[in-house]
């Protein structure tokens, strides 16, 4: 195994938000989900380079990517009632509670701890589900400790109920619109972080064969609205 991660190329979407998507995905059968990590921008423009960031410094949260998230001012993230707590995929007999994916230092996004595999994350930089906006819930497909929480998420059929629980006990139920998967290299970015005028929602994990360090070379994503 490779404990060094791979980082997906950084995609600027031509939007007035810069959104930068990542991967940390570890060698074989050991992945991390991918890691957006949103940044303001003068001039965004819809190219690829590689790195974290164009200038190799560090980037920030953009409120206008959070802008959907109610604000809980003792945290400075979503107030309780609104924030997801549990996502379930009855199909695949997926359910998960869902941990807060906020930033790391270097201005990527978390993924949940490889040991914690079983448990998907929401990233709060983007919507609340059920609000405007894409809401992203990113998991692993495998880890080091084996099989993980969206490891049969590639299964998923157009048409499939997907339910995430909120604070407040109330679920909100999204039906699968289509999957896709990518190459890392050509992440498409504005499909998937892209200002909507309704909710949406993404799962995303890690796919694909392995290249020449072990890292699956590979997204899928699959995108859900509101039933």
């Amino acid at each position: 195994m490779h404990a060094r991660p791979s980082l997906l190329p950084r995609h600027r979407p031509a939007t007035a938000t810069l959104v930068t998507a990542l991967v940390t995905c570890t060698a074989l059968t050991a992945c991390a989900g991918p890691v957006p990590s949103p940044a303001t921008s003068a001039a965004p423009q819809a190219t690829v380079s590689p790195g974290p960031t164009s200038s190799g410094g560090t980037t920030t949260p953009d409120a206008a990517t959070s802008h959907n998230a109610t604000s809980d001012d003792t945290t400075g993230g979503p107030a309780s009632d609104a924030a997801p707590t549990q996502v379930s995929i009855p199909s695949l007999k997926i359910r998960s509670s869902l941990m807060r994916l906020g930033l790391n230092p270097d201005g990527t996004v978390e993924v949940p701890p490889a040991e914690q595999g079983m448990t998907a994350g929401w990233y709060t930089g983007g919507a609340v589900p059920g609000r405007p906006g894409p809401a992203v819930l990113i998991g692993h497909n495998d880890t080091r400790f084996g099989r993980a929480v969206f490891h049969d998420l590639k299964d998923i059929a157009k048409g499939a109920e997907v339910l995430v629980r909120g604070g407040d006990g109330t679920s909100r139920s999204f039906r699968v619109t289509g999957k896709e998967t990518v190459n890392k290299k050509e992440f498409p970015t504005e499909r998937v972080y892209g200002a909507t005028e309704g909710s949406t929602l993404r799962l995303i994990t890690c796919d694909g064969a392995f290249d020449a360090e072990g890292h699956p070379v590979d997204n899928l994503i699959v995108y859900a609205e509101p039933s």
